[in-house]
């Protein structure tokens, strides 16, 4: 899917394609789902591509196509993750000797992924991504302050668990108002 024919303007979203799978698997927390919703978010921007305005910033444009594709499929993810962790449970964690540094990764890779939906997206875009606060906060469709509160609260939930405090109870990913999904609560 190398480059999308806009009409007017030719897009090489090549380029893209690497951080909009590690966006997408910090989204879904599943390989193979990651890879349906960058497929589902580039065929989302082929079909949308009229609402792109020239002289965007066609990365910042589809990582929201993208995490609005995420938001849609929320639903349909509960169910994957219900059964993501019903298979972690059955693993047992072990580690070899001499591999203390491997098992703190994965315990951190561990906390990372337990992050509230809304905090683990901020930390992903600005922390791995690099974007800017103001780049993410258009993504995510909510005012640069309330990417930086995501993401401090992000930050010392895991240097919390990286210290051996109590891990807090998984919150609800989204919370429903009014009978349709609040991504931003």
């Amino acid at each position: 899917m190398g480059s999308m024919s806009f009409g007017w303007r030719s897009f090489d979203v090549t380029a893209h394609l690497a951080p909009m799978g590690r966006y997408a698997r910090a989204l879904t927390r599943h390989a193979e789902d990651a890879e349906d919703l960058v497929h589902t978010a580039l065929l989302r921007a082929y079909e949308r591509r009229a609402t792109f305005r020239r002289g965007e910033n066609l990365r910042t444009w589809l990582f929201a196509v993208l995490h609005n594709s995420f938001i849609d499929g929320w639903r349909h993810r509960r169910a994957e993750d219900a059964r993501i962790a019903a298979v972690g449970r059955l693993a047992a964690p072990h580690a070899e000797p001499g591999q203390d540094h491997a098992l703190h990764l994965r315990e951190i890779f561990e906390a990372y992924l337990s992050l509230p939906e809304p905090q683990r997206a901020a930390f992903h875009l600005v922390a791995l991504e690099g974007l800017s606060y103001a780049e993410a906060a258009e993504i995510l469709d909510v005012p640069a302050g309330t990417v930086m509160s995501r993401l401090s609260r992000a930050r010392e939930m895991l240097r919390r668990m990286d210290a051996g405090e109590a891990q807090p109870a998984r919150p609800p990913q989204l919370r429903v108002v009014g009978g349709s999904h609040d991504p931003k609560a």
